[in-house]
């Protein structure tokens, strides 16, 4: 996990860019200005910590990328590279696959990654990988193009203006994350997941995608229940052991659900080393809190479990950093305790594995199973339900599926289209990498997707139960888990925490002027005022984000400016 920048065909160095940062890379900066090409990484040292520093050269070419392949000693062994490595780099095994194929190495790739990559042929990449689990944002310039990992890099350096697109803004406040490539910033892109593009002359002239799902009909799993709970077991256990290569001590966030027991469950069987364990529970009344059914878990399993408590203090006191890590805004307030449990596991792990992607794959939310009914039984269509109806008819787009799904397919990938990288993985890369920590996230691999996301629906949806043959597969695996309980969710008591402070919010907010270009100062009240934290809390998220990203505002400082001395 890393930190990239760069500049292709332009006037300007990467250096100013990768100077913002440099939270990501905390392990050091490296900045290369050659023609055409000015190319800076900012390190967290995962894999070779002597040897894997960036830009890497090898086979000709130059390569500096964010995350891991997993796969590279695969396919340092399929193609008998191990003679031509001068690293242990899980990245450069590309440069020597590019050599011999060009582009089509590219999908030969099993990980999360954003790279630049030039080859001896003279022809420059950038690409991303297909779930959209790392980040890469491009801005055209006057002579040039310019990447980054985020787009605090560009705005940092004087490269982008801190001015707000207003339809982003308002699908924020709508479904709590933006929409598609374009975002909040103008000029400021997001390269889509599995997006691989050209760069020649300082633009972008070719575009491809790969996705990161298999074809509708192309690979039907078998239906032999026991049969798939074998298979299962082979393809989470696999994804869990390439998602352990790590030269620095790893761990995992365990809550109380179905997916990240899974995880744990695998981890514990595995045993390359002990298994670390952070857990968050909240301090409020009537709270949903997990953190009883997590330590069932972890003392079943033996893993080294670390329990970590937040408040009422904790939100306000982690609330601007929050906001400020989150330069691609998301105002989902898991933002919170993960922020917390990053803070929590740094010293002790560098790298973290998680459970996302798991009901986007296996069929988990509620959602989903609605979809599914009829509307007499209460049946509806699985997509948000905001008050405008133009951020709805922009998510429609996006989420449209391609033909031959089932409805309950449909609804997977219109998640994993939308709120799966723009929301969730947004909200895993800023908290870890705010505290110098990479996140991991063993569903969101290739051959887990291949097997799930085939798997006819009743092995994911059967009657009240979503994910059915992960819990099949968890009952014997690990019983302490309980499978079949009912699930209580993870929310984060905002609207209670928020409540003492409405007046004064509901006062001030009508002042910040990202807020006034949405809506009027009585009607941003109005929302503060109403206790209904769906209204209040995206609201106090974007006026805070804001002052910090549009009005250059320190995050303490843009805190009181809303909400008075807390």
């Amino acid at each position: 996990m890393c930190g990239i920048a760069g500049v292709l065909d332009g006037e300007v160095s990467a250096r100013p860019m990768i100077e913002a940062l440099t939270h990501r890379g905390p392990d050091g900066v490296r900045v290369e200005d050659r023609p055409g090409a000015s190319l800076a990484h900012a390190r967290l040292s995962i894999i070779d910590l002597e040897g894997g520093w960036q830009p890497l050269h090898a086979a000709g070419g130059t390569v500096i990328g964010n995350g891991e392949i997993y796969n590279y000693v695969e396919l340092t062994e399929q193609f008998g590279l191990a003679g031509d490595l001068a690293t242990g780099s899980d990245f450069e095994p590309l440069l020597h696959l590019y050599e011999k194929e060009g582009p089509a190495a590219f999908r030969r790739l099993r990980g999360m990654y954003a790279f630049c990559l030039i080859g001896a042929d003279g022809r420059t990449w950038l690409a991303r990988d297909p779930f959209g689990i790392k980040p890469l944002y491009v801005m055209e310039l006057e002579t040039g193009l310019a990447f980054a990992s985020q787009p605090r890099a560009f705005l940092d350096a004087g490269l982008a203006p801190r001015e707000m697109r207003e339809a982003p803004a308002r699908e924020l406040l709508a479904f709590s994350y933006t929409l598609g490539e374009e975002t909040i910033f103008p000029g400021v892109r997001r390269l889509a997941p599995g997006e691989i593009c050209e760069v020649a002359d300082g633009r972008i002239v070719s575009r491809q995608v790969r996705s990161a799902l298999p074809a509708p009909g192309v690979r039907r799993a078998p239906t032999d229940e026991q049969a798939l709970i074998g298979r299962l077991d082979a393809v989470l256990e696999d994804s869990v052991r390439v998602h352990q290569r790590s030269d620095v001590p790893y761990g995992l966030f365990l809550s109380g659900g179905i997916d990240s027991a899974a995880v744990a469950t695998l981890m514990a069987r595995l045993k390359e080393r002990p298994v670390t364990a952070f857990t968050c529970g909240f301090e409020a009344p009537g709270a949903r809190d997990e953190r009883g059914q997590a330590e069932r878990v972890a003392r079943a399993l033996d893993l080294d479990w670390r329990e970590i408590r937040f408040g009422e203090e904790d939100f306000w006191s982690l609330l601007p950093g929050v906001a400020a890590a989150l330069d691609d805004p998301t105002a989902d307030y898991a933002t919170l305790p993960t922020y917390k449990l990053a803070a929590a596991a740094r010293g002790t792990l560098t790298v973290v594995l998680t459970g996302e992607g798991g009901d986007e794959l296996f069929g988990g939310y509620g959602r989903y199973r609605r979809a599914l009914r009829p509307a007499w039984l209460g049946g509806r269509a699985a997509e948000p339900r905001p008050d405008d109806p133009a951020p709805l008819e922009r998510w429609r787009a996006q989420a449209k599926a391609p033909p031959g799904l089932t409805r309950l397919q449909q609804a997977q990938y219109a998640d994993i289209a939308t709120w799966l990288p723009n929301d969730l993985l947004t909200k895993l890369d800023r908290c870890l990498m705010a505290h110098g920590l990479e996140g991991r996230t063993p569903f969101l691999d290739p051959e887990v997707a291949a097997f799930a996301f085939p798997l006819p629906d009743r092995f994911k949806v059967r009657g009240r139960y979503g994910k059915w043959l992960v819990r099949k597969w968890l009952e014997g695996a690990c019983p302490a888990a309980e499978p079949w309980a009912r699930k209580q969710g993870f929310t984060v008591p905002v609207g209670a925490w928020v409540a003492p402070r409405a007046e004064a919010i509901a006062a001030r907010i009508g002042d910040v002027a990202a807020v006034r270009r949405l809506m009027s100062a009585e009607a941003a009240a109005a929302a503060i005022r109403s206790g209904e934290a769906s209204k209040a809390w995206p609201l106090l998220f974007f006026a805070l984000w804001s002052l910090i990203h549009l009005e250059d505002a320190a995050p303490a400082q843009a805190l009181e400016a809303l909400a008075g001395t807390i």
